[in-house]
């Protein structure tokens, strides 16, 4: 059933309208013509170059090219890191306009980011109505965008002159700190947006809401809270906001929202029990807001186990449902209509944290399927390149709290392993119907968190300096403590932990269990430890995965079978970034953006690269 519905649907989609290609982010294509008995012949067939990084200041050293192209009615829609949306010839990469929301590149953000926009075309208006096809876009200054898709012009019915102020009413703290980074959700005649807030800086940081507005006036139609119990609290915790993309099951009248920690990530003594909805995929209706179910993967989140993956919409033995993955690693599959669980799931006793003033869960829900990352590392677990690096590593973890998956932050310090990038991140996953795989690109990084008083925090960042340790401090206003995070690097800046340290893995559904994985990306030239990836994986009916994300220069193919890597093409920057694939006269084309990543430090650019057979 499932083979003859992905070859149904290849007759009518020779294109990715969607930022997950779909709006229930299958990130699936039934195109067929590139395969891997011909893969070896894609080339490049276009380059284009947006001029991101241009004025240069120091916001480009945050900047990040994540955004994945979508195709609508013949052109192509991408978007930079300070928010200009591009209308690209699909066929020759020709610009055709561009509309720049002239960021203000003097103010500081927390991300410097966009991950794409949303179109929307309406159905009321002629052919050749202006503004007829919206784009929504969110920009890291808190503004939601309506523009023509034909002029790139801004739909100035919408909103106020076309764009509405998202930061207001939302409790601002910081600005630069409330941005949106992922692309909206349109279902019906509604645009829905989430927000990404900077972690870390106090309890009463900006709240978490969830808001639609109508999308052809901008009026706001709902709002939804994710943690309306915080409104009791004194100081208010904010946050557990869905900085991830927003699934859509238009014909049910359903979005599925993934949701973050309330804050601050680190400490919970002012937001006591559960925290009920954050750490959750929640289903909404569409059109009203109105909570339908909630699952929460994360009790009481110490760890920043966000649900930072968009939610899958797939099918599980024939049921509509839901795949979650987890930073933790772990791959939940809810029924799309209640939100049960399809598969076991056991709440299981986890350590108790010893902070004074912190009340940690007594357990957490764990999926009886085998993790997709190793969730556990010993002292005579490490991993180095010489006896005296793995001695160095070895020495590192044994004055650690470490007691496996949910060991709770303490002043001694802690061993979270995977670390706050995952497991999975915001890369998602992609689903084959016919081959009922689900790809994800993981991390295996361990991290060390520490709670420490806000007054040893210069004597601790100065010896971070002189140690050359790359450590983020956090101030956690409102909170008795101070927070420090980094990852268990030895001093050749090489894991503690095996390899891969990044992998793409290809889980089997009907069997419950992995099939294969495949290192993704390197950290020295032509060693295949994999590397931590930040973007994610497509599939295709050709029986390829295509992917890039790692921190190396390159996009790859997998074979959907077996995980063999059939080909790869060097990219002009690194692309933290999830390609998309599309059709325009009779010519499949692959795309992916390639501008790198500044926190993370991989190759910086700004082009947006196209491949194509020969």
């Amino acid at each position: 059933m499932l083979v003859a519905a992905a070859a149904a649907s290849a007759q009518s989609d020779p294109g990715w309208g969607s930022y997950g290609h779909d709006p229930g982010g299958t990130r699936y294509s039934p195109l067929r013509q590139i395969t891997a008995a011909n893969v070896a012949k894609l080339k490049p067939a276009w380059t284009y170059h947006t001029g991101a990084l241009e004025p240069a200041t120091d916001l480009n050293g945050k900047a990040a090219f994540e955004s994945t192209p979508i195709l609508v009615e013949g052109q192509l829609y991408v978007t930079t890191p300070f928010n200009a949306v591009i209308a690209l010839d699909p066929a020759t990469g020709a610009e055709r306009w561009k509309y720049d929301p002239k960021i203000n590149r003097g103010r500081d953000y927390s991300e410097v980011t966009n991950r794409g926009v949303a179109a929307w075309i309406d159905s009321r208006a002629s052919a050749d109505a202006p503004c007829r096809l919206r784009l929504f876009e969110g920009t890291i200054d808190a503004r939601l965008l309506a523009i023509d898709g034909k002029t790139g012009k801004l739909c100035t019915d919408f909103g106020k002159g076309g764009q509405i102020e998202l930061w207001r009413g939302v409790d601002i703290r910081d600005y630069g700190d409330y941005e949106v980074t992922s692309a909206p959700t349109v279902v019906g005649d509604v645009v829905i947006t989430g927000s990404s807030i900077g972690d870390n800086r106090a309890v009463d940081v900006e709240r978490g809401v969830v808001r639609a507005y109508d999308a052809r006036t901008g009026q706001l139609r709902w709002t939804w809270d994710p943690i309306p119990w915080a409104n009791r609290q004194q100081p208010r915790t904010g946050a557990a906001n869905a900085w991830s993309t927003i699934s859509a099951d238009p014909a049910r009248d359903l979005i599925f929202v993934p949701t973050g920690s309330a804050s601050p990530d680190y400490y919970g003594g002012r937001r006591p029990g559960d925290n009920r909805y954050a750490n959750s995929v929640v289903a909404l209706r569409a059109s009203t807001g109105e909570l339908v179910w909630a699952y929460q993967v994360v009790h009481h989140d110490l760890w920043d186990y966000d649900v930072a993956p968009q939610p899958a919409l797939i099918e599980f033995q024939g049921r509509p449902a839901v795949a979650v993955n987890t930073k933790m690693g772990s791959l939940f599959v809810l029924d799309r209509l209640t939100g049960k669980p399809l598969m076991k799931v056991e709440e299981r006793p986890v350590p108790k944290s010893d902070v004074p003033g912190e009340e940690s869960a007594a357990t957490q829900p764990v999926p009886s399927w085998p993790a997709l990352v190793p969730q556990k590392l010993q002292a005579g677990d490490v991993w180095g390149p010489t006896p005296e690096i793995r001695e160095w590593c070895r020495k590192a973890i044994e004055p650690l709290r470490n007691e496996g998956m949910f060991t709770p932050p303490s002043m001694r310090g802690s061993l979270e392993f995977p670390g706050n990038i995952g497991g999975v991140n915001w890369g998602s996953a992609a689903w084959d119907p016919g081959a009922n795989l689900l790809f994800v690109n993981t991390n295996r990084l361990a991290a060390i968190v520490r709670l420490l008083s806000r007054d040893d925090v210069p004597s601790e960042a100065a010896k971070a300096r002189a140690e050359h340790r790359d450590v983020e401090f956090a101030r956690q206003l409102g909170t008795p403590y101070a927070m420090s995070r980094e990852f268990l690097l030895s001093p050749g800046r090489t894991p503690c932990n095996a390899p891969p340290w990044g992998a793409l893995v290809a889980f089997d559904l009907a069997a419950g269990k992995p099939k294969w994985e495949a290192p993704v990306g390197e950290m020295s030239p032509g060693v295949k430890t994999g590397s931590p990836t930040l973007g994610g994986p497509i599939a295709t009916a050709g029986g390829l995965v295509f992917t890039a994300a790692g921190m190396d220069t390159y996009l790859r193919a997998f074979d959907t079978s077996t995980g063999a890597e059939v080909w790869k093409a060097a990219l002009p920057a690194s692309a933290q970034s999830t390609p998309m694939t599309y059709e325009v006269n009779g010519r499949q084309y692959v795309v992916i953006c390639a501008g790198g990543h500044g926190k993370l430090g991989t190759r910086m650019g700004d082009a947006v690269v196209a491949f194509a057979l020969e």
